[in-house]
C-alpha cells in the first residue's frame, strides 16, 4: 500500500495572520515536497474563530494549482447541500483532481453550530441527508430529496466535475465510521489509536458491505497535530501551546496521540497505522520556526518514503 503524507501551514508560536504569510507558507509546504495541503473549516469557533474550508482550498489552488487540496473536516451540517455542490462543483473544475473533501459533524464548540441556526442533536442526520444530496448533484443528477432536515425538488447542477471529488468521511465516533462506510470514499480519523484505527478500517468495510457497496477504492486517512522541534521538549510545549489555544482544553487530553519531537520520533509514532490500513497522513506541524518546520515535516515524510512504503 502506497501512503501520501501532506501537512497544513505551520502552526507557530507567533504566527503571521496575513494574506501573504498564508500563500508564503501555502508555497512553502509545496516547495518541500508534500503530498498535499491540508484546509481545516469553522464557521464561528470559541469565539469567532475560523475560515471557511471551500475558500481556502480555491485560495491555495489558485496559488499553487499543482498542489492538491485536502478539507478535513467541512461541517457539512451548517449549511445547505445545493450551494455547497455549486462551491465544490467550481473549484474541482478548476483544478481537476486536486481537491478532496473531508466531511464530518465537529462538535468541539456546540455554540458554532447553534449560531447557524443548526439544532446540535441533529447535526448526524443533517450530514446524513446533505451527503446524500451532495453527491448525487456531483454526479450530475437531477435530485429529489424529502428527509427531515433537508428537502430539495429537481436540483441539479452543471457542469459536473470532470474528474470526481473524493469525499471522506471524519469523526472516531461509532456513527462516523459507520456513515464512512455507508457513503464516503474513506474514514478520516484523529485522536485515535494505531488499534482502534485497524478495528474502524473493518468497520468502514462491514458498513459498506451491508450497504451492497462492493469493491469500492478506499483513502482512510489521520489527521495528526504533531510537535517538531531540535529537542523533545521544545517540540512538546509548541503542540502543547498550538492544540490548547485552538480547542480550549488542557493538552493532557490529546498528549497520547499527539507525536512530538524529531522527526525520527514522529515517523515512528506514524508507522504502525500504515499497518493498520492509514494511506493518508494529514500532519498539523507546530513549531517555533515556519521554514523550519516545514522543513521538518518534509522530513518525516522522507524517513516513511525510505521504508517503501510512501509515495514517491
Amino acid at each position: 500500500m502506497k501512503v501520501r503524507i501532506g501537512s497544513s501551514v505551520p502552526v507557530l508560536t507567533n504566527p503571521d495572520q496575513s494574506p501573504a504569510a498564508r500563500r508564503a507558507a501555502t508555497v512553502a509546504v509545496a516547495e518541500a515536497g508534500m503530498d498535499h495541503l491540508l484546509v481545516a473549516d469553522h464557521v464561528s469557533f470559541f469565539g469567532g474563530a475560523g475560515a471557511d474550508g471551500l475558500i481556502q482550498a480555491a485560495l491555495s489552488l489558485g496559488c499553487r494549482p499543482d498542489l492538491r487540496v485536502i478539507i478535513g473536516i467541512y461541517l457539512l451540517a451548517l449549511r445547505h447541500p445545493v450551494p455547497v455542490a455549486r462551491q465544490v462543483a467550481d473549484i474541482a473544475s478548476a483544478a481537476p483532481g486536486k481537491l478532496m473533501l473531508g466531511v464530518g459533524v465537529g462538535g468541539e464548540d456546540r455554540h458554532e453550530v447553534e449560531v447557524c441556526g443548526v439544532d446540535p442533536a441533529t447535526r448526524g442526520r443533517r450530514t446524513d441527508e446533505c451527503l446524500t444530496v451532495l453527491r448525487g448533484l456531483l454526479d450530475g443528477e437531477s435530485v429529489t430529496f424529502a428527509g427531515t432536515h433537508i428537502q430539495v425538488d429537481q436540483a441539479q447542477i452543471q457542469p459536473t466535475p470532470t474528474q470526481p471529488v473524493p469525499i471522506v468521511v471524519g469523526g472516531r465516533s461509532d456513527a462516523a465510521i459507520a456513515r464512512a462506510g455507508r457513503a464516503g470514499d474513506g474514514w478520516l480519523a484523529t485522536w485515535v489509536s494505531a488499534r482502534r484505527f485497524a478495528d474502524a478500517v473493518q468497520a468502514v468495510q462491514a458498513q459498506a458491505e451491508a450497504a451492497g457497496r462492493h469493491g469500492q477504492e478506499w483513502t482512510h486517512g489521520l489527521n495528526v497535530w504533531c510537535g517538531l522541534g531540535r529537542t523533545k521538549e521544545l517540540a512538546e510545549r509548541s503542540v502543547a501551546r498550538g492544540m490548547q489555544d485552538f480547542y480550549h482544553l488542557p493538552f493532557e487530553k490529546f498528549a497520547r496521540w499527539s507525536p512530538a519531537g524529531t522527526p525520527g520520533d514522529v515517523a515512528e509514532f506514524l508507522a504502525p497505522y500504515i499497518g493498520a490500513g492509514c494511506s493518508m497522513f494529514n500532519l498539523i506541524p507546530c513549531g517555533d520556526d515556519r521554514d523550519e518546520t516545514v522543513a521538518m515535516a518534509a522530513e518525516v515524510r522522507a524517513l516513511l518514503q525510505a521504508s517503501g512504503t510512501v509515495a514517491g
